[in-house]
């Protein structure tokens, strides 16, 4: 199976108010493991940002100027993910978003579900951790994963990040399947069983368990505190 985990960064929050797509990033899964190839296209979005987007993600109109435009990136981006299942955290929010930059280009484009599947992390998350906050940053403390290094939000550097939390949060379900083939697989020996074992255990020994520490929590925190200021007091990234 190929996987894409895919995130996006926009001039605000809202497609219907005109807000555009700015950048994309995308990361690779085939059968569950990364394959080591990545996409990142960043896009003049013809309009300025709104202030808090600006602020969240470090860019702006001027800084993209000479990118290129969406309808100059589609047929590439379109036959990256073409037929793949897109992960994506909150996937209302960037599907709805590259629904619009498609519906710009005309309704031979048709919208993403024509093309992918998706698999929203973000209602993974909330079957899983019921009642509790599931922001990316807060599946990153809760899963053990490393996000010391996002001081802004990049959809690629998120995409990144959105993967080892898909997979820790999914890890269960893949070990599960694979002990199912090895079980109803007669044929298998008793080496292959125990190979696909400590197949297993190396996978999840390796799962990463750095933790952000208190000072870049406590920046991470006073900076989305002021992006809620801005927002009227919640934003798209306090999903839960």
């Amino acid at each position: 199976m190929r996987q894409i985990v895919l995130d996006t960064e926009t001039t605000g929050l809202e497609w219907k108010k005109g807000n555009r797509v700015v950048e994309i990033g995308c990361v690779e899964l085939v059968e569950r493991r990364p394959s080591g190839v990545t996409r990142q296209w960043y896009i003049n979005p013809e309009r300025e940002f709104e202030a808090g987007a600006q602020e969240v993600t470090g860019l702006s109109l001027d800084q993209l100027l000479d990118k290129p435009k969406f309808a100059e990136i589609a047929e590439e981006f379109l036959a990256f993910v073409d037929g793949a299942e897109l992960v994506i955290h909150n996937a209302a929010f960037d599907i709805g978003f590259l629904d619009y930059e498609l519906s710009l280009l005309g309704p031979q484009y048709g919208r993403m579900h024509d093309r992918v599947r998706v698999e929203d992390s973000l209602a993974l998350a909330r079957q899983r951790y019921p009642g509790q906050r599931n922001s990316l940053d807060a599946l990153c403390r809760r899963l053990g994963v490393d996000n010391s290094h996002r001081h802004l939000h990049g959809a690629l550097l998120d995409a990144q990040i959105l993967m080892d939390v898909y997979l820790a949060l999914t890890s269960g379900q893949g070990e599960i399947e694979l002990a199912a083939a090895v079980a109803d697989d007669a044929a298998n020996t008793d080496e292959a069983r125990i190979a696909a074992l400590s197949q297993m255990r190396a996978d999840a020994a390796a799962r990463p368990r750095v933790r952000a520490d208190a000072d870049d929590l406590a920046a991470h925190e006073q900076r989305m505190e002021a992006i809620r200021k801005k927002a009227g007091g919640r934003c798209v990234w306090d999903a839960a």
